[in-house]
């Protein structure tokens, strides 16, 4: 992004009736109180929703794009026919009560790449068309939108609810009685919308016995602590039989996981499966392989020779009992953006050439590795550094890390262009349109392996999206902050650097200079920061930035952001750069209880601080000290009796009027 001449715009807010809201999708897509305008998904709803209904509250605290036949899955990953039916068929057993095991809890564990989620999504399939499943949730950590603990049991009870109209009356009443349940802990919304309502429902009118919930990909929920919580929640209830189902979790063998599933109280009820990577599976690979290369021949019109016997055994060998190789190979043949499938091929088998001597057998990834850097080597050089930036911010928790609105914006590029970014590596990446989302297309990963291969530099190389590109990519952020703060005087008239294209309109130009503040501020918290950058953002005027933001995108920061960045902060920095304190404005009740609850960036004249917590705590205003009204303290605290009388008679009415005199 060059810096070379400034350019001046007058800051307009984004018009109220614009068709364009992205904070939907981004920041606020947990609220309650935006209105759906579409649902771009195959799920079945439930029709006639009303406003400020318990099930519009628990819409709004589901996954959608977690279940089962969302949209925004489609098409989702599956077993291909006459593949993995060992494994499904004993799933299935399970489920009807046929098999030996009557546990109500079965575990499928198995490292990356082998194929849990088709495996999870034929049995759902199977399931549902034998009118046996109850609900489904695959978690995705490459997805923003499918990997939050707290969303999980919404989401389940709001599809029991779509299966059930008596449950569906008792819990909407419930939560509209109360819809703050939906904030609760996760044990006590388990207690709350599953358990209570069921028991006010009888087995006759329910016809929910004996169906199966389905929790794929349990490991990349995104709270590890939460995780065990779940299991444990899952397990008491199947123990003390408070729920009627049977419960099919997938994961990896995480340790914390194995330990929890392996626990004295957990493993009486529960039944583990292995899904192994092993070379035994290479002849259904091979199944698959040939039938998908079957379909490309006949669309591309290719001679009935192609591919042969040899180049798809090479493939076959190749992937190493992974499914995940063989759908990224697949995928990669039918680049449009390519010469063609025969072209592809041959560079597959080249690089399978090449790297066939170099492969570590240790490296229970290297087969991906060398598939993935093949991948990203075919970018142009002229765009690799684009592309890196946008998968930076995609695998990073900054708020609208998955929308390409939002890329766009941070970039200062157009929305066209991150679309033809993304297009360079269609065969580990897709654009999107959730199914709550109104700001477009967000940025979808086949497959969170690609993610960990980008961020890992002994696995990456120098493709590497952390490391130095990652501190280099921060400097530059906060270059840009500090330029525009030094030739800016007020908010109605914002110097921004140069850049190569005008963003698109006056919303995506509104909200340009909070974003890039929240965007450097979560890439602070992805890796360790650097003493240059941390030196430099001490001296940050912080307090000037926020004085140039709109007033009604005074930005909300998550809280674990900040958590992050502190503990990603050298230490000799933290007590100037970032810090949790109380509240520094005297007579704040708050800070008189001995509360340490508000976060403070940089120091002296240029601070600013938190405001407290709005709705759930993962949330914190910032706003520039001091901020008060008559009673409140800028942190949203009450002043004391002394705190309310020393503001009113010594600074109160002088403030007050600047201020009036300013908005005048």
């Amino acid at each position: 992004m060059p810096h070379s001449s400034p350019t001046h715009f007058n800051r307009i807010p984004p018009s109220k009736s614009s068709s364009k809201q992205p904070l939907a999708s981004g920041m606020f897509h947990q609220a309650h109180d935006f209105v759906v305008n579409s649902l771009n998904s195959n799920t079945q709803y439930i029709d006639n929703i009303h406003s400020g209904s318990g099930l519009e509250f628990l819409f709004h605290s589901s996954m959608p794009d977690a279940f089962h036949d969302a949209g925004a899955r489609y098409p989702p990953p599956k077993c291909h026919l006459g593949t993995r039916t060992e494994y499904i068929d004993r799933i299935m057993s399970w489920a009807l009560g046929e098999s030996d095991h009557k546990e109500p809890l079965l575990w499928m564990k198995g490292p990356f790449d082998v194929g849990k989620s088709a495996v999870a999504q034929s049995f759902a399939e199977e399931l549902d068309r034998r009118n046996k499943l109850a609900a489904t949730i695959f978690f995705s950590r490459s997805n923003a939108d499918r990997d939050d603990p707290q969303r999980i049991f919404p989401s389940l009870v709001y599809q029991l609810a779509a299966l059930c109209e008596v449950f569906r009356d008792v819990a909407e009443a419930r939560i509209q009685q109360n819809p703050a349940l939906l904030t609760k802990s996760l044990s006590r919304q388990f207690e709350e919308l599953l358990v209570r309502p069921l028991s006010q429902v009888r087995d006759s009118e329910s016809k929910l016995p004996g169906r199966v919930i389905i929790i794929d990909g349990l490991d990349e929920c995104r709270d590890t602590a939460e995780q065990c919580e779940i299991i444990r929640i899952i397990a008491t209830s199947a123990r003390n039989s408070t729920t009627p189902f049977r419960w099919f979790i997938t994961s990896r063998p995480e340790d914390r996981i194995v330990r929890t599933m392996t626990s004295d109280a957990i493993s009486p009820v529960s039944f583990h499966l292995e899904l192994p990577a092993s070379r035994e599976i290479d002849h259904e690979i091979l199944l698959y392989l040939t039938d998908e290369f079957d379909t490309i021949r006949t669309y591309h019109k290719l001679p009935d020779s192609w591919p042969s016997e040899k180049d798809i055994s090479i493939l076959v060998e190749r992937t190493s009992g992974l499914w995940i190789y063989a759908a990224t190979i697949v995928r990669f043949m039918r680049d449009q953006n390519s010469l063609g499938p025969e072209d592809q091929l041959r560079i597959v088998l080249q690089f399978a050439e090449d790297v066939t001597a170099r492969v570590d057998s240790d490296n229970p990834w290297a087969e991906m590795d060398f598939l993935y850097t093949l991948i990203m080597r075919q970018v142009p050089s002229s765009a690799k550094s684009l592309l890196r930036k946008i998968l930076l911010l995609s695998s990073s928790s900054f708020y609208g890390s998955g929308s390409i609105w939002w890329i766009a914006i941070v970039l200062g590029l157009s929305v066209e262009q991150i679309r033809r970014a993304c297009a360079l590596i269609p065969s580990v990446l897709e654009l999107r349109v959730p199914s709550l989302s109104q700001g477009g297309p967000e940025i979808h990963f086949y497959h969170a392996s690609f993610l960990d291969f980008m961020k890992d530099s002994k696995r990456s190389t120098d493709l590497c999206v952390y490391g130095d590109f990652l501190i280099e990519y921060r400097r530059e952020l906060l270059n840009l902050l500090t330029e525009v703060c030094s030739h800016t005087t007020d908010r109605s008239n914002i110097v921004l650097p140069s850049r190569s294209t005008v963003l698109e309109d006056a919303s995506m130009d509104y909200e340009y200079l909070p974003g890039i503040f929240h965007c450097f501020w979560t890439l602070c918290g992805e890796d360790k920061l650097d003493h240059q950058t941390a030196s430099a953002a001490v001296n940050f005027p912080f307090r000037k930035l926020f004085k140039l933001f709109p007033d009604e995108a005074l930005w909300h920061i998550n809280e674990r952001i900040l958590d992050r960045a502190q503990a990603q902060t050298p230490p000799e920095f933290r007590n100037v750069l970032i810090r949790r304190l109380a509240c520094p404005i005297f007579g704040c009740q708050r800070a008189y209880n001995g509360n340490r609850d508000r976060w403070v960036l940089g120091h002296g004249k240029n601070q600013v601080a938190t405001m407290s917590p709005s709705f759930r705590s993962s949330h914190m205003n910032l706003c520039a000290i001091p901020h008060l009204t008559r009673d409140q303290c800028s942190c949203g605290a009450d002043l004391t009796f002394w705190g309310r009388w020393y503001w009113k008679t010594r600074h109160f009415w002088r403030r007050d009027r600047t201020k009036r005199e300013i908005d005048a």
